[in-house]
């Protein structure tokens, strides 16, 4: 059970943790993102609570119903355009460079930027899909970004139906969810990194690295419902934290 210490003590603890573990596990959220400039749609500011209909507006229900309005809306609410030019931060760089020093780095991802990726990390799991691509609902056919982005209504070229995100939508099972929870009872440490934990099933992915008897590592800048179930608690940004335990990893 996590205890209240000073953020540069966990620093140190958390420091030397990483460094014995061979085998990390990373949940990241959308509070990895917000240092590169990616809104973060569940914060106090977020857009979710500004527009709660905005849950509505990016369900499978709303895509099948109306799916020329669920692109407007949804280019809208994840800046479609400005997807390609978001680049990694501290974070995403801390993280492959723990993979650099040899040790296996498994990232299970809420996010859907792909900056897991473009920082390097090899072994990324992306639980709730990608904004990098588009998917046919009849043929499978998979389309990039830039067709995406060049066509309001994108449809698909071979069956002329409107084709839907790579992402999970309300209203979908979350794929790898089993595979994310195999993880997290086989690693050495479990490193959650800006996420709010509320949004279920990926929320259970800590509860079982703790059933496991495995230590757990939070980094966020606020508090969530779990806190008190971590092993460290570090409440800060992601890239100062990052910063910090690298820092502390390079010490002689």
């Amino acid at each position: 059970m996590h205890t209240q210490t000073s953020n540069s003590n966990t620093i140190k603890q958390v420091s030397a943790l990483l460094k014995q573990a061979r085998h990390i596990a990373v949940l990241s959220g959308a509070g990895m993102s917000t240092e590169s400039g990616i809104p973060d749609f569940r914060s106090a500011g977020g857009l979710w609570t500004r527009d709660m209909s905005l849950a509505e507006a990016v369900s499978i229900d709303y895509f099948r119903a109306n799916p020329a309005e669920f692109w407007h809306t949804f280019k809208s609410i994840f800046s479609i355009k400005l997807v390609g030019n978001y680049q990694a931060n501290q974070g995403h760089q801390f993280l492959q460079w723990l993979e650099s020093q040899g040790k296996r780095v498994r990232i299970l991802t809420q996010n859907i930027d792909g900056l897991h990726q473009r920082a390097g990390s090899r072994d990324v799991v992306e639980l709730h899909g990608s904004l990098m691509k588009a998917v046919c609902p009849n043929c499978q056919s998979y389309y990039d970004l830039q067709y995406i982005r060049e066509h309001p209504v994108p449809l698909c070229l071979k069956c002329k139906q409107v084709i839907k995100p790579d992402v999970v939508l309300y209203g979908e099972p979350v794929p790898h969810i089993d595979l994310a929870f195999s993880c997290a009872a086989e690693v050495d440490c479990l490193l959650v990194m800006g996420s709010s934990l509320e949004v279920s099933p990926v929320n259970f992915i800590p509860r079982i690295s703790m059933d496991h008897q495995i230590p757990t590592v939070l980094i966020n800048l606020s508090s969530t419902r779990m806190d008190r179930g971590f092993s460290h608690v570090i409440h800060a940004g992601i890239g100062a934290s990052c910063e910090a335990l690298l820092q502390e990893m390079n010490r002689a």
